[in-house]
């Protein structure tokens, strides 16, 4: 089988070179000249750990091919996958420009009967809308099939979640794009992964509700942690015994200061506008979206408690993409932070493994350390943002002897409050 994925962004790239992996003839495409050209030399343009080997691999074996030509990736193809971005506009609701664009080139280049995919996250009734638009925007009467095929990836884990994920969600309203589907997907069958075959409408909701629940599922636990704060508990202990209640479930109950990336604050703004759009109140998501905006805020009086009037201080800033094991710095809670950290007269010096480029777009005035260490030398303070497995065991001596004086705000939670204070540190952590 050969297939086309349009769009060579995080989802569409990750999606072309593991469907490569399993053995399927792939044709990436992207307008982006520079892109291709580059992917075309084995440079890869996002930080995912993992991929850069596969993308390798799969062209040199011939399996993996990346052009700007929609045309020829499309005649090619049975099965097309349009995984272009839908990014937020101002009102919260997806930008679907790129996206019509997508189906208009392919409606152009339908040459027989092939399944187009939808993989990019849209809103309810995307499906419907691109079977009557590619229909009315076809050179010659020709049969098609419509999916939508939501993606799940975790960015930083995105090759073990395609590779072997939860579930597979299959959504249309035909029986031969399904069947055609089932074919793409056999691999996974060999694992026993579970393969959800459902409706258009139901698949493009899922993703929505699965993304809105898991930031539900944060901000429940960042609320609990501030109140932890408030009686004088440790939210670790809450989140144990709530977790080990398998109707709750342990994972996603990790206080911080606030969700971020491409996905969750997206799109819970996204699921809000499927409501207004239906006549349907989301009245928990809304509460979510504000909640987690105050989360990122409610760390400035933890920095502060350490530092006082943060005019004219020196703050070390280890982290700053939305999580570790990416450089994505969309939404990440590490801009607000610092931001505001920076309205209020201090001045930041930071690091992050692999995000410090990227950072440097939303935060140009600030310093950039070449390390951890440089980074909190001289610093009234050292105030820990994402969770990297380099931050997690830190010569403890060093930092002391580095520091101004003594004082960490650990927004992760990454060390222990009690071994802090017994090496000498002032230490606050999120609920701790």
């Amino acid at each position: 089988m050969h297939i086309a994925v349009i769009g060579t962004g995080y989802v569409g790239l990750v999606t072309g070179a593991c469907f490569a992996e399993f053995g399927v003839d792939v044709t990436c495409v992207d307008v982006d000249v520079d892109k291709v050209e580059k992917l075309n030399r084995g440079v890869i343009h996002i930080y995912e750990p993992g991929l850069d080997k596969i993308v390798e691999k799969n062209s040199a074996a011939g399996r993996l091919h990346f052009t700007t030509s929609i045309t020829e990736a499309v005649e090619r193809a049975q099965v097309v996958f349009l995984a272009v971005g839908t990014p937020p506009q101002e009102d919260g609701s997806p930008d679907m420009s790129y996206y019509r664009q997508a189906a208009l080139d392919v409606a152009g280049a339908m040459n027989g009967y092939k399944v187009l995919v939808t993989k990019s996250t849209v809103p309810v009734g995307t499906g419907q809308w691109l079977r009557e638009f590619v229909t009315a925007n076809l050179k010659t009467p020709t049969e098609f099939g419509v999916a939508s095929n939501p993606e799940f990836l975790r960015e930083g884990a995105a090759i073990q979640d395609f590779m072997r994920p939860d579930r597979v969600v299959v959504g249309s309203n035909e029986e031969r794009a399904i069947e055609v589907m089932k074919e793409l997907y056999r691999p996974l069958y060999l694992i026993e992964t579970p393969v959800v075959i459902t409706s258009l409408e139901a698949a493009e909701l899922i993703k929505y509700a699965a993304n809105a629940f898991l930031a539900t599922k944060i901000t429940f636990i960042n609320e609990i942690a501030n109140l932890c704060d408030a009686i004088g508990c440790d939210v670790h202990d809450v989140a144990k015994g709530m977790g080990m209640d398998n109707r709750i479930g342990r994972k996603f109950l990790h206080p911080g200061p606030g969700y971020g990336g491409s996905c969750f604050p997206k799109d819970t703004r996204a699921f809000t506008k499927v409501g207004d759009k239906f006549g349907v109140e989301t009245s928990v998501v809304d509460a979510v979206i504000k909640a987690n905006d105050d989360q990122r805020m409610a760390m400035i009086p933890k920095i502060e408690k350490l530092v006082g009037d943060l005019n004219g201080k020196k703050i070390g800033v280890l982290g700053l993409s939305f999580k570790p094991e990416t450089d994505d710095m969309r939404e990440s809670p590490a801009i607000d932070i610092i931001k505001e950290m920076v309205k209020r007269g201090a001045s930041v010096n930071a690091y992050d493994p692999v995000a410090m480029d990227e950072a440097k777009h939303s935060l140009p005035d600030i310093g950039y350390a070449k390390d951890e260490y440089e980074a909190i030398e001289g610093a009234d303070a050292l105030v820990i943002v994402t969770e990297w497995n380099q931050f997690r065991a830190l010569d403890m001596e060093k930092v002391k002897s580095l520091l101004n004086s003594p004082k960490i705000a650990d927004l992760r939670n990454i060390y222990n409050p009690a071994d802090m204070r017994e090496m000498g540190f002032e230490y606050v952590g999120v609920g701790r």
